[in-house]
This record gives C-alpha cells, sequence and structure tokens, in this order.
C-alpha cells in the first residue's frame, strides 16, 4: 500500500479535528489554529485542506443540525478517520525519533 503523506498545514488541520473532537468544521478549526499557534490563517487555506484531508480518506464529514446564528444553515463537521488517526500518530512518532537523534549542541541559544 502506497503511503500519504501529510503536509506541514495538513498536519496541523488533522491534529486540531482530532482536538476539537466531532466539533470540528471550517471556522472552529481556522480560529484554533490561530489561537493556539498565532498563526494567521485564512479560511480558504483550511477548506481547501479539509476537502483535500477527506480526498485522502484521513477525516470525514456530516452536515449537523441546523442554527438560528447561521440562518438555519447547517454546518459540515470534520472527524478524523482510523487512516487520519494512523497518520499522526506515524507523524508523532517519525517526530519524536528524529528529535531523540538531535544533538544538544544545535540547540544551545548562548551560541547565537
Amino acid at each position: 500500500m502506497r503511503r500519504t503523506y501529510l503536509g506541514e498545514f495538513e498536519e496541523l488541520v488533522l491534529l486540531m479535528i482530532a482536538i476539537l473532537d466531532g466539533h470540528a468544521y471550517g471556522v472552529t478549526v481556522s480560529q484554533e489554529i490561530e489561537q493556539h499557534t498565532g498563526r494567521v490563517v485564512t479560511f480558504g487555506a483550511v477548506h481547501n485542506t479539509l476537502i483535500r484531508l477527506e480526498e485522502k480518506g484521513f477525516v470525514t464529514s456530516g452536515l449537523g443540525g441546523a442554527t438560528a446564528e447561521r440562518g438555519g444553515r447547517r454546518k459540515r463537521l470534520f472527524k478524523v478517520t482510523t487512516l487520519g488517526k494512523s497518520a499522526l500518530a506515524d507523524v508523532q512518532q517519525l517526530r519524536n525519533k528524529l528529535w531523540t537523534l538531535m544533538p544538544d549542541a544545535p540547540l544551545k541559544l548562548s551560541d547565537l
């Protein structure tokens, strides 16, 4: 089976969907990424990433209930699939492995 890799922004979006645990839709994902990373993200970037993650099988989506605050429109809510959870675990494992290989010297700020 061919492995599908996550880009850095895809990883952030997928991780935020997992954190929001059933309450993730485009606006909340954008707001939470901005709040927790200090990174300004556009709704369009998040929307395109959500579509890409769904096409890759990392998330599924469904329509939530209509709300008055949205003028009766329903939210498209996203959930991480088993494949998405596996991808996040693989990324975390790889990053942890690489960090253990890092010698202490390159991270010393006193050398700057």
